[in-house]
């Protein structure tokens, strides 16, 4: 039998319990893992990308008004103090040694563009596949911009990847019918993510960049 004495401890207990539970610190939330963005995302096989593209609107670009690339907020934090571009250096590149503030200081990345190596992250870009500006110019300005955020920072599908930094600015934000990749190895990989990216976010082609990427594509045969 539990005696009155008793019953009056554990009501105290359980009030003092009550008192405190505001200033217990909740568990803390993990953030997300670099283990999880390791691996370069696979665009899907030629033949599926070629379906995607018979699904997109066709149509000329859209206006450029109101563009800026500050629309679009890019690397942004993953997990620590690691951001986008970090996460996609150690993710595409070998040997990555990064610091306390999770800074590539050595490594070597490989540049499939241009099909060159190099020993520095200075000299990489992380190149969006599908550029803002044209994500712009095909739906994206109707977009929120928390939608923007998603697409510039997407390490889920093929969109991101470690460059030269000069193929990247070769490239700018022209469309594949505009500028393809030197390397033509590339062309099957390079086409089957930009479609697949095109498709993924529901954007626009114009006719010419879609004759251009079903060449590409061809390549993949």
């Amino acid at each position: 039998m539990i005696t009155s004495r008793a019953r009056r401890r554990v009501a105290a207990v359980l009030g003092l319990a009550a008192a405190l539970a505001p200033f217990v610190a909740a568990p803390a939330v993990s953030a997300p893992s670099a283990a999880s963005h390791r691996v370069t995302p696979e665009p899907p096989a030629a033949d599926a990308v070629r379906a995607e593209l018979d699904g997109l609107k066709v149509e000329p670009p859209h206006s450029m008004s109101g563009y800026s690339r500050a629309r679009f907020p890019h690397w942004i934090k993953q997990y620590g103090e690691c951001d986008t571009r970090e996460v996609v250096l150690s993710r595409d590149g070998s040997g990555v040694t990064q610091d306390s503030m999770c800074r590539a200081v050595a490594g070597s990345w490989y540049s499939p563009y241009d099909d060159k190596t190099l020993d520095s992250a200075s000299k990489v870009d992380i190149d969006h596949m599908v550029p803002l500006a044209n994500a712009w110019r095909s739906g994206a300005d109707n977009w929120a911009t928390d939608r923007r955020k998603a697409f510039a920072n997407d390490l889920d599908n093929a969109q991101l990847y470690a460059v030269s930094a000069s193929s990247n600015r070769s490239k700018g934000d022209q469309s594949p019918d505009q500028w393809s990749p030197p390397n033509q190895d590339f062309w099957c990989v390079y086409s089957r993510s930009w479609g697949h990216i095109k498709s993924v976010y529901g954007l626009s082609v114009t006719q010419p960049e879609k004759d251009k990427l079903v060449a590409m594509l061809d390549t993949c045969d």
